[in-house]
């Protein structure tokens, strides 16, 4: 009987092994200070990873109110002061996920640590909130793009851990978050119809509170706005200054053209410039 038993359970090992996630050694805070939080069947893993770039804040070029905003919650979140969850929203390519990658470069020396989840994963969220609950580091709980559609559940576990759950997120754990929406999940023109009754609603009203719920757990708000002309010239000078190349006349000139042709002005805008302007001229 035991020998039979064995075998079934060995065959069942066999079974559920391709489901497990490859082992990895455990992360090492007082070392990383980045990470990405991989969910599995059986709950999920924190990678170690090192921060994609060397980006500072004072690079930040056109987002200097949105930069010290964010800077001094994040600063009083580390001295264990009250602190904001925040949420980054507005223009694409202005400088959200910039802004949050730049912290970790420079306060993950003070402390702070950087941990990476994706909107598919954040189901999964209640248990890489707990898993952080006794480290002695402090971490932010990052998630870029962030949207949700309107079946989308995913997006209670993350209310929930906003604000919802009896204990809360711990004290050493704070959520940032960036999203081209100012609401996350999609609203509609009949979102302001004043019936209590719309399609098949029969409260109305309490489903317009619940798409707006989610956006009001996070206590900070910063919003990012397409650069004006001179911001985006100013970010493109700064660039190429930084990638070697030289600003004058010929190069503003091609900025312009640059914005023209793509239809926006922004921060990864001015980048991209500066990167083809610069390669071009050493060529």
């Amino acid at each position: 009987m035991n020998e039979a038993l064995s075998t079934r359970l060995i065959h069942l090992l066999d079974r559920l092994e391709p489901f497990l996630p490859p082992q990895r050694d455990p992360i090492d805070w007082a070392r990383d200070t980045a990470a990405l939080w991989q969910r599995h069947p059986l709950g999920g893993q924190l990678i170690a990873v090192e921060p994609r770039d060397s980006l500072k804040l004072s690079e930040l070029v056109g987002i200097e109110r949105q930069r010290d905003a964010l800077v001094s919650n994040t600063r009083a979140f580390l001295a264990g002061r009250p602190a904001n969850h925040a949420l980054l929203w507005g223009a694409r390519g202005c400088g959200k996920s910039s802004l949050v990658r730049a912290l970790i470069n420079e306060l993950g020396v003070e402390g702070l640590r950087l941990i990476q989840i994706d909107r598919l994963d954040l189901i999964s969220l209640p248990t890489l909130v707990n898993e952080l609950r006794d480290q002695p580091y402090r971490f932010v709980v990052y998630c870029d793009d962030l949207s949700f559609e309107g079946g989308d559940d995913a997006y209670k576990a993350l209310k929930s851990v906003l604000d919802g759950t009896l204990t809360g997120p711990p004290e050493n754990v704070v959520l940032y978050a960036t999203s081209n929406r100012r609401h996350l999940l999609p609203e509609s023109s009949r979102d302001n119809e004043q019936s209590r009754v719309v399609g098949q609603e029969l409260h109305h009203g309490d489903a317009v509170e619940e798409k707006i719920s989610l956006s009001d757990r996070f206590g900070l708000w910063l919003s990012f706005y397409p650069f004006d002309q001179a911001t985006y010239l100013s970010a493109c000078a700064h660039w190429l200054d930084a990638l070697g190349g030289t600003w004058d006349e010929s190069a503003r000139e091609a900025a312009v053209r640059f914005a023209t042709a793509r239809g926006v002005r922004s921060g990864r805008a001015a980048w991209q410039f500066a990167a083809q302007w610069a390669g071009s001229q050493s060529e």
